[in-house]
């Protein structure tokens, strides 16, 4: 009796909270047919929001897997001082508000900052433009690789590395054949996250960004700045194309997630 309550109240939850607003957007979305819903991303500006959106997620999965992947190395295989203050400030962005790190960026690379001006006088421009919306998505984004390694390396243990030193193996090697086969699914799980994580972003890459429409403009921003001017349509389409990648990174998930006791 017990289960079958909390599998309604389950299910209400689910209902209320993520179905019916979804459904509701679809609905809305397609109404009129698919024709409207091409036609609305098939705009210039649609299309540029996509592209943005892919560029800025692209990099910071790059960059958050070209340090993740040394991170959890360093913390899952060495024991050294500050350790513990390094393990907690992985997890910073978990706590802290996007909104709160895009003000950051702009304070620390801003036009009047010091790094800032200084950038800006050798004409690299990092707020209101493509780096600061990676930056601030990367930072985002920074925990996802590093925890979805980090337990799998400590359950495998470091014997076969261990082993293939002794063997003559240097360190990429032993990497390329033993660490790396064996962190594969977790990486994967990891990098497909912080893909979707990074796609969704919003409070950061707003505050960074400018908001400049054809230029800075990814495609939640996109989404914000077609509804506020009444363009509905063109709205829940982007709304329900990013909703439909959100589905699919889950099923990618679920896929790549490593399953317990392997």
């Amino acid at each position: 009796m017990v289960k079958h309550a909390l599998r309604l109240v389950v299910l209400a939850y689910l209902l209320f909270l993520l179905i019916l607003p979804v459904g509701l957007i679809a609905w809305r979305t397609f109404k009129d047919g698919p024709g409207p819903f091409l036609d609305a991303l098939s705009t210039p500006s649609a299309l540029h929001a996509f592209q943005v959106t892919f560029v800025v997620a692209g990099w910071a999965v790059v960059l958050n897997t070209a340090f993740g992947v040394p991170a959890a190395l360093l913390l899952a295989r060495h024991r050294f001082p500050g350790r513990r203050l390094l393990n907690a400030l992985i997890d910073v962005p978990l706590a802290v508000s996007p909104v709160v790190v895009g003000l950051a960026l702009i304070l620390v690379y801003g036009a009047f900052s010091p790094a800032g001006g200084w950038l800006e006088s050798h004409g690299v421009q990092i707020i209101f433009s493509t780096p600061g919306m990676v930056l601030a998505t990367v930072f985002v984004c920074l925990p996802l690789v590093v925890r979805a390694i980090v337990p799998v390396l400590e359950e495998m243990g470091d014997e076969q590395e261990q082993a293939a030193r002794t063997l003559g193996a240097g360190g990429w090697q032993t990497f390329r054949r033993i660490t790396l086969p064996a962190i594969r699914s977790a990486l994967g799980y990891g990098i497909v996250l912080s893909l979707a994580r990074a796609l969704g972003e919003y409070g950061a890459v707003a505050v960074v960004s400018g908001r400049v429409v054809d230029e800075t403009q990814t495609l939640t921003l996109f989404v914000e700045e077609r509804f506020e001017n009444f363009d509905v349509q063109a709205s829940y389409a982007a709304a329900l194309s990013l909703a439909a990648l959100a589905v699919v990174s889950l099923l990618a998930t679920r896929l790549l997630r490593p399953e317990d006791g392997k």
